[in-house]
């Protein structure tokens, strides 16, 4: 978590300050439902909330008793003490520190998924505004990096949209199974306090009561919400490496917005490089890179250890504040996406019309052909355009006139037939289907 890669917002969530304060709400919280049960004065507990809720946490003074104590936990409520007085005994009554941690660390990852909702929901806008800007722009879809058959432009930014909005569904999910707490004391039994009190403080934070927590919440919460982190920085590369695709100089369909007085290269000044799509590879790169360790977190021993601590203080911060910032770029990216049609129609141009060839195939399948002859014939004809192109780089072969001056095609298929076969409208008659199969509009 660097400031190069990181936006206010989301740092806050994660700041020693927002630890505290929440660390404080959870005692405090805790404290009202004490109260309640008659086990602590109310008095008590109004001056905690009183003292300790107006109290600006000292965060060099926490960190000198930790200097001694060795334990966060116990420096935080001994400056507590510190500020509250002598009520501050009725603080922490049969608590444990997992209690404060996990359920601090589950509030976090709460407000953290709130912004990368946000994020979302701004991303998949401009994703919809891009994909239907270009819903008819035509260009050739490939397959193993090579020449397909013809798809558009706003059907590549569909796929998109409908694969964050899956990363959408299955965040939400992810938001939901972490939204729990953990107030149960020592080993996860309730011993020392009452199950009530649990209840209390999750409603108060806007979490649910863990079911059974041993003494910390299960962790296979925790290894699915960051697997679901991973999956969207997934999605994220995926995007990013289609422009990086399509702004390589033999391409150049589409390109990242290039801005006055931006420089590409400090040797080379004719070069505009795909620099944020490439940023977005490498930080999508480090959001799995969370995901190993959540997973290996989840084999604690017995009631619990801390062997996921120093993981979680880790991961957390970064691959929330990294894919927030992920998220935001991307979004800025297809915002600005430089989209040229004229290309896309030149690239496809560049193979004489071997776009067209499954069309060739089926007609003279139909015509009565067996299909194994029809590949052959259109396979020769296709392959004198290839090797065309090989050599020049445009092909100087096309297939409508190989195939117009093939008798063996021509024996099956009549002119019109084979040209009504090269109509760039048939590939893109369903588009208005799968759009409203995306986007729910008719």
């Amino acid at each position: 978590m660097i400031p190069r890669y990181s936006r206010p917002e989301m740092v806050s969530v994660w700041s020693p300050e927002s630890k505290f304060r929440i660390w404080f709400e959870i005692e405090a919280h805790a404290c009202d439902a004490l109260a309640d049960l008659g086990v602590i004065p109310k008095e008590a507990a109004r001056t905690i909330w009183d003292k300790g809720g107006k109290a600006t946490f000292d965060i060099d003074r926490i960190d000198e008793i930790e200097r001694e104590t060795k334990h966060d936990v116990i420096a935080f409520l001994t400056h507590l003490a510190e500020i509250v007085g002598p009520d501050a005994r009725f603080v922490h009554q049969g608590m444990t520190s997992s209690d404060v941690l996990d359920t601090c660390f589950n509030v976090q990852l709460v407000r953290a998924t709130d912004l990368l909702l946000a994020d979302m929901d701004a991303l998949l806008a401009a994703i919809k505004r891009r994909a239907y800007e270009h819903k008819d722009t035509v260009c050739i879809g490939r397959s193993h990096g090579i020449h397909a058959e013809p798809v558009t432009f706003g059907l590549k930014m569909a796929e998109a949209y409908a694969e964050f909005d899956r990363c959408r569904t299955r965040l939400l999910n992810a938001r939901a199974e972490i939204a729990t707490c953990a107030i149960s004391g020592a080993v996860g039994t309730f011993a020392n306090i009452d199950p009530r009190v649990e209840e209390h403080v999750a409603k108060a934070m806007g979490l649910t009561a863990e079911p059974v927590s041993t003494q910390v919440i299960p962790r296979d919460r925790h290894a699915m919400y960051f697997a679901t982190l991973g999956v969207i920085a997934s999605s994220i590369e995926r995007v990013a490496t289609e422009i990086r695709h399509l702004q390589r100089t033999e391409v150049l369909e589409a390109e990242e917005y290039f801005s006055k007085g931006q420089k590409g290269s400090s040797a080379m000044p004719h070069k505009r490089n795909p620099v944020l799509t490439e940023n977005l590879t490498g930080l999508s790169r480090l959001v799995r890179m969370a995901v190993t360790p959540a997973m290996e977190n989840v084999a604690l021993w017995h009631e619990r250890d801390i062997s996921h601590s120093s993981v979680e203080r880790m991961i957390g911060p970064d691959t929330t504040v990294t894919l927030d910032f992920a998220l935001a770029r991307l979004t800025g990216v297809i915002d600005k996406l430089m989209v040229y049609p004229e290309r896309m129609i030149g690239n496809m141009d560049r193979l004489g019309g071997l776009v067209h060839s499954q069309r060739i195939l089926l007609a003279l399948t139909q015509a009565g052909s067996s299909r194994e002859d029809a590949y052959r014939l259109v396979q020769r004809n296709a392959m004198k355009v290839w090797n065309s192109y090989q050599t020049s780089g445009d092909s100087e072969v096309d297939f409508l006139t190989e195939l117009l001056a093939d008798e063996d095609v021509r024996k099956y298929l009549a002119e019109t037939e084979i040209r009504d076969r090269f109509d760039l409208g048939y590939h893109t008659k369903h588009v208005d289907t799968i759009f409203a199969r995306v986007f729910g509009e008719s």
